[in-house]
């Protein structure tokens, strides 16, 4: 018979807000951070998986007149089918306003902005990939001084479980995580590390 601890699914990882303000604060204000700060504030502001984030090209999220797109339309995406409905995400104010000034950055860098070229790009100059997004969020989280090292897909789950937490609608929160499936969207209805630290950190021990 499994044991208790077994039948249990456990939560999504998820970044207090503490923690999230100091990975963007860390990073908005370190001389080489700007990409990674952008980069960040994409997965905590649409939930993109790594994957998506790593696919983005320059015309995914910018118009023909170089205005910032509100609407990202997703190329590349978590399929659950042989021919899936389109996947957008909506990007919000503050990081409409961070990819305006990546752009110009992007620009000032000597970055193609061509539609085609990549959104983020290496130090080499090549599309950035996974593990390099894995990697400097690990980086990022030293950086900032954080008392554990959380996965990438963490930004994901935190996106989340602010959304549900902010609306208290399953359904929304759903078509934010993009799931075919609603019971998968359940799990951001639990307790979050935010959560449970509101709840015990006024506790007197």
């Amino acid at each position: 018979m499994p044991a208790y601890a077994d039948s249990v699914r456990r939560p999504p990882r998820t970044l207090t807000d503490v923690e999230r303000a100091r990975l963007l604060k860390t990073t908005g204000e370190h001389r080489d951070g700007f990409r990674d700060h952008v980069i960040l504030s994409l997965a905590f502001g649409t939930a993109l998986r790594e994957h998506e984030i790593a696919a983005l090209d320059v015309g995914d999220v910018l118009l023909p007149n170089e205005r910032v797109r509100r609407r990202v339309t997703l190329r590349v995406f978590k399929r659950s089918s042989s021919n899936p409905a389109p996947q957008d995400v909506f990007l919000p104010d503050n990081l409409l306003y961070k990819m305006t000034k990546f752009i110009a950055w992007k620009r000032a860098n000597g970055e193609s902005l061509e539609p085609t070229a990549p959104l983020f790009l290496s130090y080499r100059g090549t599309r950035l990939a996974t593990r390099s997004l894995r990697y400097l969020f690990h980086i990022w989280q030293e950086r900032a001084g954080l008392d554990r090292r959380l996965g990438m897909h963490a930004t994901r789950h935190t996106a989340l479980a602010a959304v549900y937490r902010e609306t208290g609608n399953l359904e929304l929160t759903q078509r934010v995580a993009r799931h075919k499936d609603p019971v998968t969207t359940r799990i951001y209805a639990g307790p979050t590390d935010e959560d449970v630290l509101r709840a015990v950190r006024e506790l007197t021990c």
